[in-house]
């Protein structure tokens, strides 16, 4: 599972936040690593410089094998909070496709 993190002009990035939020997420999704090929994150801040509640937004895009990539988003009042829901709606989200995916899956039979 390849993660990719990124942000706008209005986020800082620095090493340490990216290796805490890359563990993160690795633990996180661990239970779905098998099926997944690439996680993007996307950080931003909607207001600018500007303050604000809830205007930082997290977007994870996650490229499932064999399937079109799913996203969720979430927006809180700091990045990591944000990153944290987003990554709660994500494994709500990989558990029902990947549910779904099991179910529709052809059923080998025996004679």
């Amino acid at each position: 599972m390849k993660i990719q993190i990124n942000s706008n002009h209005t986020i800082s990035e620095n090493e340490t936040m990216d290796n805490s939020f890359e563990t993160l997420i690795e633990d996180s999704l661990k239970y779905y690593s098998d099926h997944i090929t690439r996680i993007e994150v996307h950080f931003s801040d909607e207001n600018g410089n500007k303050e604000g509640l809830s205007d930082k937004r997290c977007m994870i895009e996650a490229r499932l094998e064999g399937n079109q990539p799913t996203a969720v988003t979430a927006k809180e009042n700091t990045i990591e909070e944000a990153l944290n829901s987003a990554l709660e709606k994500m494994q709500a989200l990989l558990k029902t496709e990947l549910g779904r995916m099991k179910n529709h899956k052809p059923q080998k039979h025996t004679s």
